[in-house]
């Protein structure tokens, strides 16, 4: 042995307590759980990440939200994660079909309507939206565009077949996920969009409300799956439990989302 790792040798058997006090590899390191979640959850999940982060010492939520579509293609080119929740069963089904989730629960729902920037006069009701200047919605990809599309083709039903063709004609900007949709009313670079119930919540006072009519509506189905590889399974399935216990479903309840219908 050389002289100089002698020396270091002696050095650590000389400091009292110097090798009890070494660390093992990994010890004390914080454990984090990393949600991937649709943008309309960013508000509840932080609270529930708080929550969790409590109830478990040690552990950080790191989330990452964004448009379903997006999170979903950032998974299929192995981005790590454990939790993905999604803001329909489309993604989620894709996902699963290709072996990197199991099986999702459906935890919540949410309701698409549509939004106007406050004082807008030409728009009263939801039957008033061709008249609109300015109207954002999201890409065909983005769940919130997708719900989007088939209330209008219910729509044409009702006011006329070319009702989603002077809608169409409005359409100045397609977001990528449904907080960019709002963002957009809310900064005035758009009159009216299609959010859902739940991002109005965020925007109080910014945006005025106006209710999809119940016979063109859809229900926006929400659900969650931990991922096969995921890095912290036990607590991936510790946060689905969350998600979908009493108290969570009280925090999604108070962000504005609504339970699911019966089947």
């Amino acid at each position: 042995m050389r002289r100089g790792h002698l020396l270091a040798l002696a050095l650590c058997l000389s400091w009292p307590g110097a090798l009890a006090a070494a660390p093992a590899a990994g010890e004390g390191a914080a454990r984090e759980l990393v949600v991937f979640e649709a943008a309309s959850l960013k508000d509840a999940f932080a609270k529930l990440a708080r929550r969790f982060e409590g109830d478990h010492p040690g552990t950080k939520v790191i989330s990452n939200a964004a448009g379903s579509q997006e999170l979903r293609a950032q998974l299929e080119q192995g981005a790590p994660a454990d939790v993905f929740a999604s803001a329909d069963r489309k993604h989620i089904d894709a996902l699963l079909g290709a072996g990197l989730v199991n099986a999702p629960v459906i935890f919540v729902c949410n309701e698409p309507v549509l939004v106007v920037r406050p004082g807008l006069s030409a728009v009263k009701t939801f039957a008033d939206l061709p008249r609109v200047e300015r109207l954002v919605v999201g890409a065909p990809g983005v769940p919130i565009g997708s719900y989007t599309a088939q209330i209008l083709k219910k729509a044409a039903g009702k006011y006329g077949a070319d009702f989603a063709t002077r809608v169409e004609s409005r359409v100045v900007s397609r977001e990528l996920n449904v907080r960019q949709v709002l963002a957009k009313v809310v900064l005035g670079e758009a009159d009216a969009g299609i959010v859902y119930r739940s991002d109005v919540v965020t925007a109080a006072g910014k945006v005025q409300l106006l209710a999809i009519p119940a016979d063109l509506n859809v229900t926006a189905e929400y659900p969650v799956a931990t991922l096969k590889q995921a890095p912290q399974a036990t607590l991936a399935r510790q946060w689905v439990q969350l998600v979908t216990s009493p108290a969570g479903m009280a925090a999604l309840r108070e962000a504005g989302f609504v339970d699911c219908p019966k089947p």
